[in-house]
Protein backbone atom coordinates (compact mmCIF):
# COMPACT_ATOMS: atom_id res chain seq x y z
CA UNK A 1 0.00 0.00 0.00
CA UNK A 2 1.36 3.60 -1.05
CA UNK A 3 1.06 6.29 2.15
CA UNK A 4 2.04 9.29 1.82
CA UNK A 5 5.16 10.26 4.11
CA UNK A 6 4.91 14.16 5.74
CA UNK A 7 7.77 13.92 8.05
CA UNK A 8 11.41 14.96 6.73
CA UNK A 9 13.56 12.52 9.02
CA UNK A 10 10.92 9.45 8.37
CA UNK A 11 11.47 10.05 4.27
CA UNK A 12 15.21 10.26 4.14
CA UNK A 13 15.27 6.83 7.16
CA UNK A 14 13.23 5.27 4.51
CA UNK A 15 15.00 6.46 1.68
CA UNK A 16 18.52 4.95 3.07
CA UNK A 17 17.08 1.50 3.76
CA UNK A 18 16.63 0.99 0.05
CA UNK A 19 19.69 0.71 -2.39
CA UNK A 20 21.37 3.60 -3.52
CA UNK A 21 19.29 6.31 -2.22
CA UNK A 22 19.45 9.44 -4.61
CA UNK A 23 20.12 13.06 -2.91
CA UNK A 24 17.83 14.16 -6.00
CA UNK A 25 15.35 11.96 -3.87
CA UNK A 26 15.92 13.49 -0.53
CA UNK A 27 13.59 15.55 1.38
CA UNK A 28 16.02 18.72 1.13
CA UNK A 29 15.78 18.47 -2.37
CA UNK A 30 12.49 18.46 -2.68
CA UNK A 31 12.22 21.40 -0.35
CA UNK A 32 14.43 23.62 -2.14
CA UNK A 33 12.73 22.86 -5.49
CA UNK A 34 9.46 23.92 -3.99
CA UNK A 35 11.00 27.17 -3.33
CA UNK A 36 11.45 27.45 -7.33
CA UNK A 37 8.09 26.60 -9.14
CA UNK A 38 7.50 22.97 -8.05
CA UNK A 39 5.61 21.50 -5.30
CA UNK A 40 6.76 17.65 -3.71
CA UNK A 41 5.33 14.79 -2.76
CA UNK A 42 6.44 12.18 -1.18
CA UNK A 43 4.82 8.49 -1.53
CA UNK A 44 6.19 5.41 0.20
CA UNK A 45 5.47 1.93 -0.63
CA UNK A 46 5.81 -0.97 2.04
CA UNK A 47 5.47 -4.56 2.43
CA UNK A 48 3.69 -6.53 5.01
CA UNK A 49 6.73 -6.61 6.95
CA UNK A 50 6.49 -2.71 6.73
CA UNK A 51 9.82 -2.59 5.09
CA UNK A 52 10.52 0.08 2.23
CA UNK A 53 10.14 -1.23 -0.97
CA UNK A 54 9.59 1.61 -3.41
CA UNK A 55 9.61 5.20 -2.47
CA UNK A 56 8.90 8.07 -4.78
CA UNK A 57 9.46 12.00 -4.39
CA UNK A 58 6.96 13.37 -6.95
CA UNK A 59 7.22 16.88 -7.96
CA UNK A 60 4.49 18.99 -9.46
CA UNK A 61 4.46 21.94 -11.41
CA UNK A 62 0.97 23.28 -12.67
CA UNK A 63 1.03 25.00 -16.13
CA UNK A 64 -0.28 29.04 -15.13
CA UNK A 65 -3.74 29.34 -16.32
CA UNK A 66 -4.24 25.84 -17.60
CA UNK A 67 -5.99 23.01 -15.65
CA UNK A 68 -3.02 20.80 -16.25
CA UNK A 69 0.55 19.69 -14.65
CA UNK A 70 3.27 17.80 -15.41
CA UNK A 71 5.18 15.35 -13.10
CA UNK A 72 8.79 14.33 -12.05
CA UNK A 73 10.27 12.09 -9.84
CA UNK A 74 14.01 12.93 -10.23
CA UNK A 75 16.90 10.06 -10.26
CA UNK A 76 13.71 8.11 -9.27
CA UNK A 77 12.10 6.22 -8.14
CA UNK A 78 14.31 4.51 -5.43
CA UNK A 79 13.13 0.90 -5.54
CA UNK A 80 14.24 -2.72 -3.66
CA UNK A 81 14.38 -4.94 -6.90
CA UNK A 82 12.17 -5.11 -10.35
CA UNK A 83 8.90 -6.23 -8.89
CA UNK A 84 9.29 -3.14 -6.67
CA UNK A 85 10.32 -0.93 -9.81
CA UNK A 86 7.35 -2.22 -11.47
CA UNK A 87 4.45 -1.58 -8.74
CA UNK A 88 6.17 1.87 -8.79
CA UNK A 89 5.69 2.74 -12.75
CA UNK A 90 2.27 1.65 -11.88
CA UNK A 91 1.73 3.76 -8.96
CA UNK A 92 3.01 6.78 -10.98
CA UNK A 93 0.55 6.24 -14.02
CA UNK A 94 -3.14 5.97 -12.11
CA UNK A 95 -1.09 9.51 -10.01
CA UNK A 96 -0.44 11.04 -13.47
CA UNK A 97 -4.47 10.30 -14.53
CA UNK A 98 -5.51 11.80 -11.25
CA UNK A 99 -3.30 14.60 -11.65
CA UNK A 100 -5.02 15.39 -14.85
CA UNK A 101 -0.71 15.42 -15.52
CA UNK A 102 0.49 15.81 -19.64
CA UNK A 103 3.22 13.48 -18.46
CA UNK A 104 4.93 11.99 -15.49
CA UNK A 105 8.95 11.47 -15.94
CA UNK A 106 11.18 9.17 -14.06
CA UNK A 107 14.73 8.99 -14.37
CA UNK A 108 16.40 6.45 -11.85
CA UNK A 109 19.51 4.87 -11.07
CA UNK A 110 19.24 1.10 -12.31
CA UNK A 111 20.12 -1.31 -9.81
CA UNK A 112 24.07 -2.27 -9.46
CA UNK A 113 23.11 -5.90 -10.63
CA UNK A 114 23.90 -6.80 -14.17
CA UNK A 115 21.10 -6.87 -16.73
CA UNK A 116 19.29 -3.92 -14.31
CA UNK A 117 19.02 -1.53 -17.45
CA UNK A 118 17.67 -3.77 -20.64
CA UNK A 119 15.29 -5.29 -18.05
CA UNK A 120 13.50 -2.12 -16.72
CA UNK A 121 13.60 -0.71 -20.03
CA UNK A 122 11.86 -3.86 -21.30
CA UNK A 123 9.19 -2.95 -18.21
CA UNK A 124 9.24 0.88 -19.13
CA UNK A 125 8.20 0.50 -22.85
CA UNK A 126 5.51 -2.43 -22.16
CA UNK A 127 3.67 -0.32 -19.85
CA UNK A 128 3.82 2.26 -22.84
CA UNK A 129 6.25 4.72 -21.38
CA UNK A 130 8.14 6.37 -23.92
CA UNK A 131 12.12 7.48 -23.70
CA UNK A 132 11.87 11.45 -23.58
CA UNK A 133 13.25 13.79 -25.98
CA UNK A 134 13.67 15.88 -22.72
CA UNK A 135 16.37 14.66 -20.76
CA UNK A 136 17.09 16.57 -17.56
CA UNK A 137 19.35 15.42 -15.65
CA UNK A 138 23.03 13.20 -17.48
CA UNK A 139 21.91 10.21 -18.03
CA UNK A 140 24.97 8.77 -17.17
CA UNK A 141 27.59 9.33 -14.95
CA UNK A 142 30.80 8.36 -13.40
CA UNK A 143 31.98 6.68 -9.76
CA UNK A 144 34.75 6.56 -7.71
CA UNK A 145 34.74 3.95 -4.76
CA UNK A 146 35.90 5.64 -1.76
CA UNK A 147 37.12 2.38 -0.03
CA UNK A 148 40.56 2.42 -0.97
CA UNK A 149 43.69 3.66 0.76
CA UNK A 150 45.31 7.27 -0.84
CA UNK A 151 47.98 5.16 -2.24
CA UNK A 152 45.17 2.84 -4.18
CA UNK A 153 43.35 6.18 -5.44
CA UNK A 154 46.38 7.49 -6.72
CA UNK A 155 47.70 4.00 -8.11
CA UNK A 156 44.40 4.27 -10.20
CA UNK A 157 45.42 7.44 -12.10
CA UNK A 158 46.03 8.14 -15.05
CA UNK A 159 50.25 9.01 -14.44
CA UNK A 160 49.50 12.37 -16.37
CA UNK A 161 46.39 12.90 -13.94
CA UNK A 162 48.77 11.62 -10.66
CA UNK A 163 51.52 14.02 -11.90
CA UNK A 164 48.96 16.84 -11.91
CA UNK A 165 48.24 16.47 -8.36
CA UNK A 166 51.69 16.11 -7.52
CA UNK A 167 52.26 19.20 -9.61
CA UNK A 168 49.48 21.83 -7.97
CA UNK A 169 50.74 20.56 -4.47
CA UNK A 170 54.59 21.55 -5.51
CA UNK A 171 53.38 24.82 -7.04
CA UNK A 172 51.45 26.01 -3.76
CA UNK A 173 48.17 25.64 -4.79
CA UNK A 174 45.92 25.79 -1.69
CA UNK A 175 42.72 23.84 -1.05
CA UNK A 176 40.48 25.46 1.51
CA UNK A 177 37.28 23.65 3.00
CA UNK A 178 34.39 25.56 3.66
CA UNK A 179 31.76 23.31 5.64
CA UNK A 180 29.27 26.15 5.49
CA UNK A 181 29.13 28.22 2.61
CA UNK A 182 28.53 31.56 3.76
CA UNK A 183 27.97 34.79 1.56
CA UNK A 184 31.20 35.74 0.38
CA UNK A 185 32.30 32.45 -0.13
CA UNK A 186 28.88 31.65 -1.97
CA UNK A 187 29.57 34.74 -4.76
CA UNK A 188 32.59 33.91 -4.83
CA UNK A 189 32.06 30.70 -6.26
CA UNK A 190 29.16 32.14 -8.30
CA UNK A 191 32.04 34.53 -10.14
CA UNK A 192 33.96 31.81 -10.79
CA UNK A 193 30.72 29.52 -11.83
CA UNK A 194 29.50 32.09 -14.09
CA UNK A 195 33.30 33.01 -16.16
CA UNK A 196 33.33 29.04 -16.53
CA UNK A 197 29.71 28.98 -18.29
CA UNK A 198 30.67 32.22 -20.86
CA UNK A 199 34.29 30.56 -21.05
CA UNK A 200 32.41 26.72 -21.70
CA UNK A 201 29.00 27.99 -23.37
CA UNK A 202 26.58 26.56 -21.03
CA UNK A 203 23.53 28.59 -19.20
CA UNK A 204 23.40 28.75 -15.69
CA UNK A 205 20.69 30.41 -13.71
CA UNK A 206 20.91 33.07 -11.19
CA UNK A 207 22.93 33.40 -7.87
CA UNK A 208 19.91 32.93 -5.43
CA UNK A 209 19.44 29.31 -6.82
CA UNK A 210 22.86 28.59 -6.21
CA UNK A 211 23.19 30.11 -2.67
CA UNK A 212 19.91 28.37 -2.08
CA UNK A 213 20.76 24.91 -2.60
CA UNK A 214 24.11 25.14 -1.62
CA UNK A 215 22.85 26.22 1.90
CA UNK A 216 19.55 23.56 1.33
CA UNK A 217 21.72 20.66 0.71
CA UNK A 218 24.74 22.03 3.35
CA UNK A 219 26.92 21.88 0.63
CA UNK A 220 30.74 21.50 1.10
CA UNK A 221 32.94 23.86 -0.91
CA UNK A 222 36.55 23.36 -2.16
CA UNK A 223 38.53 26.61 -3.12
CA UNK A 224 41.85 26.12 -4.17
CA UNK A 225 43.80 29.42 -4.10
CA UNK A 226 47.57 30.60 -5.37
CA UNK A 227 49.27 33.26 -3.45
CA UNK A 228 45.99 34.20 -2.24
CA UNK A 229 44.50 33.99 -5.36
CA UNK A 230 41.09 32.05 -6.03
CA UNK A 231 41.74 30.02 -9.16
CA UNK A 232 39.08 27.29 -9.18
CA UNK A 233 36.29 25.62 -6.72
CA UNK A 234 33.84 23.17 -6.54
CA UNK A 235 30.84 22.06 -4.52
CA UNK A 236 30.13 18.59 -2.90
CA UNK A 237 26.27 17.37 -1.69
CA UNK A 238 25.99 14.69 -0.01
CA UNK A 239 23.08 12.10 1.15
CA UNK A 240 23.43 8.47 2.00
CA UNK A 241 27.39 6.91 1.53
CA UNK A 242 27.71 8.86 -1.47
CA UNK A 243 28.72 12.11 -2.23
CA UNK A 244 28.12 14.38 -5.56
CA UNK A 245 30.17 16.86 -7.56
CA UNK A 246 27.41 18.46 -8.24
CA UNK A 247 29.24 22.03 -9.22
CA UNK A 248 33.14 22.57 -10.55
CA UNK A 249 33.97 26.52 -11.38
CA UNK A 250 37.32 27.98 -12.72
CA UNK A 251 38.92 30.65 -14.08
CA UNK A 252 41.15 31.13 -16.95
CA UNK A 253 44.16 32.44 -14.76
CA UNK A 254 46.54 30.31 -13.24
CA UNK A 255 45.42 27.33 -15.32
CA UNK A 256 48.77 26.20 -15.49
CA UNK A 257 49.40 25.72 -11.97
CA UNK A 258 46.88 22.69 -12.25
CA UNK A 259 44.53 23.84 -9.35
CA UNK A 260 41.33 21.41 -10.38
CA UNK A 261 43.65 18.14 -10.05
CA UNK A 262 44.30 19.58 -6.57
CA UNK A 263 41.11 20.62 -5.63
CA UNK A 264 39.23 16.97 -6.68
CA UNK A 265 42.61 14.65 -5.20
CA UNK A 266 41.16 17.10 -1.87
CA UNK A 267 37.21 16.83 -2.44
CA UNK A 268 37.79 12.73 -2.81
CA UNK A 269 39.88 12.21 0.65
CA UNK A 270 37.39 14.61 2.44
CA UNK A 271 34.04 12.54 0.63
CA UNK A 272 35.99 9.29 2.15
CA UNK A 273 36.91 10.81 5.68
CA UNK A 274 33.28 11.29 6.62
CA UNK A 275 32.04 8.01 5.76
CA UNK A 276 31.39 8.04 1.84
CA UNK A 277 32.14 5.05 -0.13
CA UNK A 278 30.99 6.48 -3.50
CA UNK A 279 32.29 9.92 -5.16
CA UNK A 280 29.63 10.29 -8.19
CA UNK A 281 31.34 12.79 -10.55
CA UNK A 282 27.73 13.54 -11.78
CA UNK A 283 28.01 13.61 -15.72
CA UNK A 284 29.60 11.28 -18.73
CA UNK A 285 28.75 11.56 -22.69
CA UNK A 286 25.93 9.88 -23.44
CA UNK A 287 27.93 7.89 -25.79
CA UNK A 288 31.91 7.38 -25.62
CA UNK A 289 33.08 9.10 -28.79
CA UNK A 290 35.54 11.65 -29.11
CA UNK A 291 32.37 13.29 -30.95
CA UNK A 292 30.46 14.07 -27.78
CA UNK A 293 30.38 17.36 -26.31
CA UNK A 294 31.16 15.88 -22.76
CA UNK A 295 34.19 13.62 -24.33
CA UNK A 296 36.81 16.80 -22.80
CA UNK A 297 35.09 15.90 -19.14
CA UNK A 298 34.68 12.31 -19.49
CA UNK A 299 38.65 12.31 -20.20
CA UNK A 300 39.38 14.56 -16.99
CA UNK A 301 37.13 12.23 -14.80
CA UNK A 302 38.80 9.03 -15.67
CA UNK A 303 42.41 10.41 -15.41
CA UNK A 304 41.48 9.75 -11.89
CA UNK A 305 40.42 6.65 -12.08
CA UNK A 306 36.72 7.02 -12.27
CA UNK A 307 34.47 4.24 -13.30
CA UNK A 308 32.03 4.80 -16.50
CA UNK A 309 28.29 4.21 -15.36
CA UNK A 310 25.26 4.10 -17.75
CA UNK A 311 21.92 5.28 -16.73
CA UNK A 312 18.82 4.64 -17.32
CA UNK A 313 17.71 7.92 -18.90
CA UNK A 314 14.28 9.88 -18.92
CA UNK A 315 11.20 8.23 -19.92
CA UNK A 316 7.63 10.09 -19.72
CA UNK A 317 4.59 8.38 -18.67
CA UNK A 318 1.11 10.29 -20.68
CA UNK A 319 -1.29 9.84 -19.94
CA UNK A 320 -3.06 10.98 -23.15
CA UNK A 321 -1.03 11.20 -26.28
CA UNK A 322 -2.39 14.15 -28.10
CA UNK A 323 -1.95 16.38 -24.62
CA UNK A 324 1.84 15.74 -24.86
CA UNK A 325 2.69 15.71 -28.32
CA UNK A 326 0.62 19.23 -27.77
CA UNK A 327 2.77 19.97 -25.44
CA UNK A 328 6.21 18.96 -26.58
CA UNK A 329 5.54 21.52 -29.88
CA UNK A 330 4.56 24.58 -27.85
CA UNK A 331 6.82 23.83 -24.86
CA UNK A 332 9.39 26.58 -26.16
CA UNK A 333 6.32 28.85 -26.57
CA UNK A 334 5.00 28.23 -23.33
CA UNK A 335 8.09 28.98 -21.79
CA UNK A 336 8.90 32.20 -23.28
CA UNK A 337 5.13 33.44 -22.01
CA UNK A 338 5.43 32.38 -18.44
CA UNK A 339 2.61 29.80 -19.01
CA UNK A 340 5.12 26.90 -17.90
Amino acid sequence: MWTQVTDAGAWDEALRALPAPHLLQSWAWGAFKSRWGWSAERWLWRDAAGRPRAAAQLLMRRLHRWPVCVLYVPKGPIVADDDAFDAALAWLERRARAQRAIWVKVDGDPAADEGALDRRRATLAARGWRYSPVQVQFRNTMHTDLRQSDDALLAAMKPKTRYNVRLAHKRGVQVRIAEQIGDDDACLLYDMYRETAQRDGFAIREAAYYRDVWRALNGVAFIAQHKGRPLAGLVLLRFGDRAWYFYGMSRSLGREHMPSYLLQWSALRWAREQGCTVYDWWGAPDRLDESDPLWGVYRFKDGFGARFVEGLGAWDYAPSSLAYAAYLKLAPRLIRSGLA
